[in-house]
């Protein structure tokens, strides 16, 4: 069966931090890099709460296809296959919070996040079968740890046919604070600085009683994970909590934003058995 492909695959280059912390994609090209179907950029990926980085090539490429073109709307399943700079495929994975393989998915105007975990089938490759909410482009990241190396993540903008959702700029909240499923959710930052460490502290109370939660359950072994893109999404950074055991009634994350302008940051925590995913809009200085 013909398989329908999408971009260029380049190698990723990595940097290396402190463990259980964030990454960071720098993307070459700019926003016009990504209108055209299946655009690849080159990628960067930075590790650590903060500090100075060690850069490191890391020579892994990533493939997405699709044996019927995706449509909007409707289930498909997606193939991610990944090898190395030869070509070959990488055999054994590390399991990195609990799975094997992130995916992530945002549309172009970040107004749709999903964040799965593909199953590991043989060589190299990972199928999952989603569905796309709306036609358009669509940017897809594989994060995952290959055996005895380091963590890397890839990505890759991908075209999925159908009708496509009207164009909506993406505008700064003015009020870090919304309700999600019976839960009001405050976020602060220590600062709204651009290559300066932000503290981002997410408080959780009651929604109707204004009580702290402080039962937060584990979420892929941590009280939360929060992924973080530039409003061009190409950068990308996943950040891990400083006390990953924590359970409330506030998370804390370190990272640091690369450049001035509109980020878009989404927070998982799970509670009472739910994942609860909190979107907020930054403008960093």
């Amino acid at each position: 069966m013909r398989k329908y492909r999408f971009g260029i695959i380049l190698m990723a280059v990595l940097t290396i931090g402190l463990p259980a912390c964030d990454h960071a994609n720098e993307e070459t090209g700019g926003h016009e890099a990504g209108q055209e179907q299946g655009v690849v950029d080159e990628r960067r990926e930075h590790s650590g709460h903060g500090g100075d980085h060690e850069q490191h090539t890391n020579p892994y490429e990533v493939e997405f296809a699709w044996n019927e073109p995706a449509i909007a709307g409707t289930q498909t399943e997606l193939a991610i296959n990944i090898t190395d700079s030869a070509g070959e495929p990488v055999n054994e994975f590390a399991v990195h919070h609990e799975k094997l393989l992130h995916l992530i998915i945002v549309n172009r105007e970040l107004t749709y996040f999903n964040h799965i975990h593909p199953d590991y089938r043989e060589n190299g490759v990972f199928t999952v079968n989603t569905t796309f909410p709306a036609g358009g482009e669509y940017k897809l990241f594989a994060d995952f740890v290959p055996e005895g190396a380091a963590g890397t993540t890839l990505s890759e903008w991908v075209y999925v046919e159908g009708e496509a959702e009207a164009m909506l700029e993406i505008e700064p909240d003015p009020s870090l604070i919304t309700q999600v499923n019976g839960i009001e959710v405050e976020l602060q930052l220590s600062n709204t600085l651009s290559n300066e460490e932000v503290v981002l502290t997410y408080h959780f109370q009651d929604a109707e009683t204004k009580q702290g939660i402080d039962r937060l359950e584990p979420y892929l072994g941590a009280v939360g994970h929060v992924v973080i893109m530039s409003e061009d999404a190409e950068e990308y950074i996943h950040v891990h909590p400083l006390d990953e055991n924590g359970t409330g009634p506030t998370a804390e994350f370190v990272t640091t934003f690369p450049h001035s302008g509109v980020f878009k940051a989404w927070g998982q925590f799970q509670y009472k058995d739910e994942i609860v995913t909190i979107p907020f809009v930054l403008d960093i200085q």
